[in-house]
């Protein structure tokens, strides 16, 4: 086990700070808007589920590229995995070209349905027009990234990562307080720091590819059987995150539906929300690693070392898990000091950071799993297991609507949530049908 340990951590540990450098970005904007007032963290945290969503869908130019450029790898052709993620990048481009034309036109109509006051509303749609224009270099980097993966190369996306967020922040400081001769910008200012910082980041990730596939000679230039290849692999992909998306908005809209004028319950789910996604990139490390040693071990057609990744895989996730509950439940007293001065929210987020901590184990177990069926290519049984845990979660949240109860509503998130999405993973890597071997996988 000690190979196996060396190469999960040799992916995991620098997929670990990039993963957790990530949701920085909207830990920063949280930590500046939320000194500007209530409302306004109430409006980002709407803003922050709608850009997620739309960014979360297309998840797939990372995880789907990182499992096919893994497996060409394994088959030892570098040049038909450079090949294939330049198809991904390319996709990324036409998806965010059509997403940022309707996210911007689309702002006032998807903020206006979470039905919250108008001050709130107002923030969230000055916040989110702007953000929308980042999300092209959103999508390239999850393509770029997703390469580098396959590639067994996870430190280049850290660095990247590392010195955006350093962008992102500084622009943050001076754009939303005003410095100098730089005016107050509020929370317009917070969302143009963020996509300065992503269109930076996109184009220094966007160049190591591009290197890398003209020094095997793999082509630059849009492939439309390529593209069309990869669009039609990652349908699973897409289906399995839609699901996943809906029950985090179902989520968002339970506690939206119960909360008072003040816009606390909001505001506290904005900030715990928040924390949730920091701790679910930093567990998804093993995922990551998993997704590139799976798809690298298929490829090569190594059937027994693919079985011992995995239960190596999901003991690193256990522990993983077990050690961000105690942090999250260790620093839940205090954690809202951070993102803002109303008392009411603090108290409120004190709660539900505890049960978010009673979730982490059994979310560490998900996510390994999940990334391991994601190397190998099993989208289809993803969607399938993804519909099956939002029809479970579903009941569940909107009685935690009906009651006006935050709390309850996080309760139905770890226990019917994570619960049944284990189930499912479990269900299906203990069995074999998943594990197909060859630089194609399933067609």
């Amino acid at each position: 086990m000690q190979k196996a340990d060396r190469e999960i951590l040799r992916l995991a540990v620098p997929a670990f700070f990039a993963l957790v450098a990530e949701p920085l970005f909207l830990l920063a904007d949280s930590a500046f808007v939320g000194h500007l007032g209530t409302a306004e963290l109430a409006g980002l945290g709407i803003a922050a589920v709608v850009l997620q969503t739309v960014v979360g869908l297309c998840v797939f130019l990372a995880y789907g590229t990182t499992a096919g450029v893994a497996r060409h790898l394994g088959a030892g052709d570098l040049r038909a995995a450079l090949a294939q993620g330049i198809d991904g990048l390319w996709l990324a481009v036409l998806i965010g070209t059509v997403a940022t034309v309707a996210g911007v036109a689309l702002t006032g109509p998807l903020v206006a349905a979470f039905g919250t006051g108008p001050e709130v509303s107002e923030h969230a749609r000055d916040y989110l027009r702007i953000a929308f224009l980042g999300v092209t270099p959103l999508l390239v980097m999850l393509a770029t990234t997703g390469v580098l993966r396959g590639l067994q190369d996870t430190r280049t996306p850290l660095v990247v990562a590392v010195v955006g967020n350093g962008v992102n922040i500084a622009a943050n400081a001076v754009l939303v307080f005003g410095f100098g001769p730089v005016p107050a910008l509020g929370i317009a200012g917070s969302a143009i720091g963020s996509v300065v910082a992503q269109v930076g980041s996109a184009a220094a990730l966007t160049f190591v590819v591009v290197r890398a596939a003209r020094a095997q000679g793999a082509p630059l230039t849009p492939d439309r059987a390529g593209i069309l290849g990869a669009a039609h692999a990652a349908i699973g992909l897409v289906i399995r995150t839609l699901a996943l998306r809906a029950s985090l908005l179902v989520g968002t809209y339970a506690v939206a539906a119960g909360a008072s004028e003040s816009g606390v319950e909001v505001a506290a789910h904005q900030v715990a929300f928040t924390v949730w996604t920091f701790l679910a990139f930093a567990l998804d490390a093993i995922a990551i690693a998993a997704q590139a040693l799976t798809g690298r071990s298929l490829g090569a057609g190594d059937l027994p070392g693919t079985r011992a990744l995995t239960r190596r895989m999901v003991w690193w996730g256990v522990w993983s898990g077990l050690v961000t509950a105690v942090a999250l439940a260790a620093v839940a007293p205090v954690l809202g000091h951070l993102f803002t001065g109303d008392a009411a929210v603090r108290d409120l987020l004190v709660p539900v950071l505890l049960v978010a901590a009673a979730g982490q184990p059994v979310a560490g177990v998900v996510f390994v799993l999940d990334g391991v069926l994601i190397g190998a290519g099993d989208g289809n049984y993803l969607a399938l297991a993804s519909v099956v845990t939002l029809v479970a979660y579903l009941p569940a949240a909107l009685l935690g609507a009906h009651l006006g109860d935050t709390v309850g509503v996080w309760c139905a998130f770890v226990l019917v949530f994570l619960g049944s999405r284990a189930v499912v993973l479990l269900h299906r890597a203990s069995g074999t049908r998943w594990m197909v071997t060859g630089a194609q996988g399933r067609s």
